[in-house]
């Protein structure tokens, strides 16, 4: 089982990122530890959305997958790294995690701003170490 940490010591999680946001995971005896390598906004057929909820959404059944091919779920998810090129599209991710992957079992999360990825069209990347 996953436990969740946030203690009264750290600042509180701010309310917009409750449900979608924990300062801290732990597993204890893992049956099972999954680290998925970054997923990007790349359908199966190489399309790629020109907007970012188009690719932030593809990137997110990518990660379903994932989780679904291991047997694991959305509240097994202990760490979520999110990689953004562009900063104007921080809110948009805050509201399309709180829509699709609220949980009362939140993830640990980093969110970076960065340069670029390695297609410059690709607006975001999605990283997650999950286990139970």
């Amino acid at each position: 089982m996953i436990e969740r940490l946030n203690p009264t010591t750290l600042r509180a999680v701010p309310d917009q990122y409750a449900g979608i946001y924990t300062h801290s995971t732990r597993l204890d005896h893992p049956k099972k530890l999954v680290a998925f390598s970054g997923q990007v906004g790349v359908a199966n057929n190489g399309a790629v959305a020109s907007d970012f909820a188009g690719q932030c959404h593809q990137a997110m059944d990518h990660v379903e997958a994932l989780l679904d091919a291991h047997r694991l779920g959305l509240d097994d998810m202990m760490r979520v790294t999110y990689y953004v090129t562009r900063g104007e599209d921080l809110a948009e991710l805050t509201e399309i995690r709180q829509t699709r992957w609220h949980s009362s079992n939140p993830p640990a999360v980093t969110t970076l701003i960065i340069a670029g990825l390695v297609d410059p069209n690709w607006l975001i990347e999605i990283e997650v170490l999950a286990g139970n």
